[in-house]
């Protein structure tokens, strides 16, 4: 995403989510916990724009996407989305799917690490969001179910399909695709869609912790991580080893590289400057 601005103004309220930053570490809550955070179309679209706009300006180098109560996040509201879809004709259904696909590139596209903190129910977009994230951090009451295929719909919604066969290997996302079956804590740390599994209720604790360490750390260096995880996915050895070639050649000319060098000659911390 380009850091350059356009005219248009910073927002300066998120209605369908909470949002908090502070010293490099962003916090984004879904807070409707009497609907088990289920997501309305203003949510998706407030996701959509505020890590659009965070990934422009550069200030955030670390982001704790969780919810509010009892769960991660329900899903699709059944009431305001599900309901009001089968009111809409093609063009605007196409435009609501491709929203909700906006919102797992954003997270993926990001310069900076996105870490869900998930306890409770992460059920069908819920999950995805969980899923796009880098890290996943989850109690034991964590439950992930992509239940697209239990109201009509193919498993394959918001890039679940391109996804999750990478994270957690082809069988299981067969499997969790097509039956859309809940997934406990216990397995799926097993098949490492956890990437790490708290003591209960110390899920938003700990990933707030990791939040803090990534920010303090080299943000170029994770965000140029990152960015080749992503696009090498779909590149052969070659092309890969060729992109890795340059970007370190570039990195290589930055100053905290220069800095960890300077750093370890002097037997002193690193002082990381994002450049």
């Amino acid at each position: 995403m380009s850091p350059f601005p356009s005219s248009a103004p910073r927002t300066e309220r998120w209605h369908h989510l909470r949002f908090t930053a502070h010293d490099g570490v962003a916090t984004v809550t879904l807070a409707r916990p009497e609907k088990l955070n289920a997501l309305t179309f203003g949510a998706y679209a407030d996701l959509r724009d505020l890590l659009a706009e965070l990934a422009r300006e550069r200030s955030v180098r670390a982001l704790v996407l969780g919810g509010e109560g009892r769960g991660f996040c329900s899903g699709g509201d059944v009431d305001e989305i599900i309901g009001a879809t089968l009111a809409m004709d093609t063009a605007q259904l196409l435009d609501f799917n491709r929203m909700t696909g906006q919102v797992v590139r954003a997270i993926r596209e990001c310069p900076f690490p996105v870490i869900a903190a998930v306890h409770g129910v992460a059920a069908g977009a819920g999950a995805v969001l969980a899923l796009a994230a880098d890290f996943r951090i989850a109690d034991p009451t964590a439950r992930f179910a992509f239940l697209f295929t239990r109201v009509g719909l193919s498993g394959g919604d918001m890039g679940a399909a391109y996804l999750l066969p990478r994270v957690v290997g082809l069988g299981h996302a067969t499997r969790l695709l097509m039956l859309g079956e809940p997934v406990r804590a216990p397995e799926a740390e097993r098949i490492g869609l956890i990437s790490e599994l708290t003591d209960e209720g110390a899920a938003d604790g700990r990933a707030a912790e990791l939040a803090r360490a990534l920010a303090d750390g080299p943000a170029l260096a994770y965000a140029q991580t990152k960015a080749l995880l992503t696009a090498e996915l779909d590149m052969p050895l070659a092309a890969s080893v060729e992109l890795d070639a340059a970007t370190q050649a570039l990195l290589m000319t930055g100053a905290d590289y220069a800095e960890f060098h300077a750093a370890f000659t002097e037997k002193r911390p690193p002082k990381w400057r994002g450049r």
